[in-house]
């Protein structure tokens, strides 16, 4: 059948789409308005020390790691997992904190990105030991064992190389591991329930961008969508969910040349009613990173250590943004409110020296920076 664009799909497998969206996917509620105050923060990436200090200093958890942040809304861009340590453990204080949240007034928006898909769909290129081993219970070893007696190639299974490098290729945890990311369990059926794109005031928070090909979709086209292909045996790779075009990939917003950008750009601002698109994904040098006068703005910060840990989030505060750059508030230059130079300087001098935002500030703030080269995935 041919395809309208990169990310269309067969219309049988459109039907099939829907159908599994009406049964199984709840409807998450997706556009809020009249929030106070929000708190965004980028990819953690199973830094979960890293994470907790960063949202102590917001005050939305207190010393205890409950929820403190009253009515504020916590948006987290995706990302919860892979390359670190302690991505179960990140997850589980987030799962705490939703009803926390909830019975407080506020909410946490624990947004889909493209790494918990790739756990969903068996993609672990990024999975860390660490991550296995947490996994991991007395009965591992039994479990592995039985898993090779049933998986391995009969032909080969006496070879002591072979189990070896079988054995490597799934330490103790890993079955465990992928048995809590299907859908009828804990970690897999949590994930499925979230929303990709969330509209808060005038502020549209998602993972990677909005590419031209979803440009006319609205909020809940894009949020339905996402979860009714992750619930799929078989994700469509060329639909929402994994295809490089897609919302939780697309990289265009953060990477695409600023001239370029800016008519694409303001039709989506118009598209969507908002002011401003928040993303996660591409990571900046270490800092809240404001694009054309703040219509986007970028906030991979690299919180994770395995990023440099560098303390830094988003902060909207009865409509006035703020980055919380190491413990400190420091005002967004958005439209004409302030020079960007001026503000990534303010924040370059909280940073241990020579700060990793120095090579920013050498080219007026302009990303992507010249010595950049290949991507974080």
């Amino acid at each position: 059948m041919r395809r309208l664009n990169r990310l269309s799909v067969p219309l049988a497998l459109i039907a099939v789409i829907a159908l599994v969206a009406i049964r199984y996917a709840p409807v998450q509620p997706d556009v809020f308005s009249g929030v106070e105050r929000i708190v965004a923060v980028g990819d953690v990436h199973g830094g979960y020390d890293e994470f907790v200090a960063v949202l102590q200093a917001t005050g939305v958890i207190d010393s205890g790691n409950r929820w403190s942040g009253g009515k504020t809304h916590l948006v987290q861009t995706g990302d919860l997992l892979d390359r670190g340590a302690a991505s179960r453990r990140v997850m589980d204080l987030v799962m705490r904190l939703e009803p926390q949240a909830v019975a407080a007034g506020g909410r946490v928006h624990a947004l889909i990105g493209n790494h918990e898909t790739m756990n969903l769909t068996g993609d672990l290129r990024y999975v860390s030991q660490e991550e296995y081993a947490a996994f991991a219970t007395p009965q591992s070893a039994d479990v592995r064992d039985r898993s090779y007696a049933a998986l391995a190639d009969p032909a080969r299974k006496d070879d002591a190389a072979y189990r070896q490098q079988w054995d490597k290729e799934h330490p103790l945890g890993w079955f465990e591991h992928r048995q809590a990311f299907r859908a009828t369990e804990r970690y897999g059926r949590w994930i499925r329930r979230h929303n990709t794109v969330v509209k808060i005031n005038d502020y549209l928070f998602l993972h990677g961008g909005i590419g031209p090909a979803l440009s006319t979709s609205s909020v809940r086209e894009i949020n339905d969508r996402v979860r009714a292909e992750i619930r799929l045996r078989d994700v469509p790779k060329d639909g929402l969910a994994v295809g490089r075009g897609g919302p939780l990939w697309y990289r265009g917003l953060a990477q695409n040349a600023e001239g370029d950008l800016q008519p694409y750009v303001d039709q989506l601002l118009t598209r969507y009613g908002v002011s401003h698109i928040v993303i996660g994904h591409t990571t900046t040098p270490g800092a809240v990173v404001p694009r054309l006068g703040g219509k986007i703005l970028l906030i991979d910060v690299g919180v994770s250590a395995g990023y440099g840990t560098h303390p830094a989030c988003l902060v909207v505060q009865n409509g006035t943004a703020f980055a919380l750059h190491r413990g400190q508030l420091l005002r967004l230059p958005l439209g004409d409110e302030g020079s960007i130079v001026a503000y990534l300087r303010s924040a370059a001098a909280l940073d241990p020296q020579p700060s990793s935002l120095d090579p920013l500030i050498a080219v007026d703030g302009r990303l992507p920076l010249p010595a950049e080269a290949g991507e974080k995935r």
